[in-house]
C-alpha cells in the first residue's frame, strides 16, 4: 500500500504511551496509524479534529469497550506528528490531556522554528 502521509512521533511521548499498552492495543494503534498513512480520506472513526483547538486531532482507538486516544496534528499537510496518548475513561476528553497536547504542539513548533 502506498503511503499518502508520513506519521512521525514527537520526542518520546507517543512511544512511552504505546509501550505501556497491552500488545493487542499496540496492534490496534498500529492499524489506525496505517490507515492514517494510506487512506486518502480518513474516517472520523479513526481521526477526529478537536473543535476549539488550533489544528489538534485525536486518533481514535477502540478495542471492545475500551477506548484510547492519541493526539496529533498535521505539519505541512502530509506529515502527521504524534504527541501524547491516554486511556479514555470519561465521555469527554479531559481538558488536562488536551492542554498537555497543545503544549507539546507549541514545543514542536518552537523547536522547528528556532533550531539550536
Amino acid at each position: 500500500m502506498q503511503k499518502i502521509r508520513q506519521v512521525v512521533a514527537y520526542k518520546n511521548y507517543f512511544e512511552d504511551f504505546l509501550l505501556d499498552q497491552p500488545l493487542k492495543v499496540q496492534d490496534k494503534i498500529y492499524k489506525i496509524l496505517e490507515a492514517i498513512e494510506t487512506l486518502e480520506r480518513i474516517p472520523t472513526a479513526y481521526l477526529k479534529f478537536l473543535v476549539g483547538t488550533k489544528g489538534l486531532y485525536e486518533a481514535r482507538i477502540r478495542l471492545g469497550t475500551d477506548i484510547w486516544r492519541v493526539f496529533c496534528f498535521f505539519d505541512q499537510g502530509r506529515v502527521v506528528i504524534l504527541l501524547s496518548g491516554f486511556v479514555k475513561k470519561t465521555q469527554k476528553t479531559p481538558r488536562n490531556e488536551i492542554d498537555k497536547a497543545i503544549l507539546l504542539m507549541k514545543d514542536y513548533y518552537n523547536e522547528k522554528n528556532n533550531p539550536q
